[in-house]
């Protein structure tokens, strides 16, 4: 098993200009990478960063093709807690990424047919060179709750309660996420090329060390990771705690 690279940083700001300026160096030595992206509070400064170095000119996404991680199963086109409108509002519309190469999971029709055409896109375009990936606190990876295999592939998954608790503040008062979405697989996730992981505060720190200061299990998604030989983990010293690296 390889140990991650621990990256440490002092503040949320410091962690967010380190991770825009690894996606900057990607899309420099390759104009035309494709992108594993990912969606939630942890990332919004993150995307923000980003944005502003593409203002610059620092960063062109013309070439690339981006893959989320995840969509909820249930929501109508344009639910503002939808991870397309969340993408939309804190990337896409700001950057130079042809909409036709920017993918999110369908949720629309018959859901295992286009969880293998995702699948199949993903491969067509040679496979992600860059995924970016948050932890939850009981180690889910994308939507791979506990229990998912590590050679799963996209598919539609149930939410566990901490899961839908934990996302029910980016949903409209009274309205809670709904109970199911789609996700890549931890074995989708697991074939990038290189894998940078981004976790925050104290509250991170438990999964961290289940993830990759253990056993790899199943009980832990992301301890799939320690299979992987390129894992860059980004963090703020509260995270990281006393895990070694």
């Amino acid at each position: 098993m390889t140990k991650p690279e621990f990256r440490v940083f002092n503040s949320r700001e410091e962690v967010a200009a380190a991770v825009a300026r690894h996606l900057a160096e990607t899309l420099s030595a390759k104009p035309a990478a494709t992108l594993g992206l990912a969606t939630g509070k942890t990332f919004i400064s993150i995307y923000a960063e980003v944005v502003e170095r593409f203002k610059k000119g620092e960063m062109a996404f013309a070439q690339a093709a981006s893959f989320n991680l995840d969509e909820y199963v249930g929501l109508p086109a344009g639910h503002p807690a939808s991870f397309r409108s969340y993408m939309e509002e804190h990337l896409f519309r700001h950057v130079d990424l042809p909409a036709a190469d920017a993918h999110l999971p369908s949720v629309e029709g018959e859901v295992e047919a286009s969880c293998a055409a995702y699948e199949a896109a993903i491969t067509a375009r040679g496979g992600i060179d860059l995924q970016l990936l948050g932890i939850g606190q009981n180690g889910h990876i994308g939507f791979n709750e506990p229990g998912s295999a590590f050679d799963s592939r996209t598919r539609q998954v149930e939410l566990t309660q901490s899961t839908i608790e934990a996302n029910t503040s980016d949903f409209p008062a009274g309205e809670l996420p709904p109970p199911s979405a789609v996700t890549m697989g931890v074995g989708t996730i697991v074939d990038a090329k290189e894998i940078v992981l981004v976790a925050l505060g104290a509250n991170k720190t438990e999964a961290l060390k289940a993830a990759f200061a253990s056993a790899p299990s199943t009980d832990c998604p992301a301890s799939a990771l320690q299979a992987h030989g390129k894992v860059v983990v980004y963090c703020d010293a509260a995270a990281k705690g006393d895990i070694e690296g």
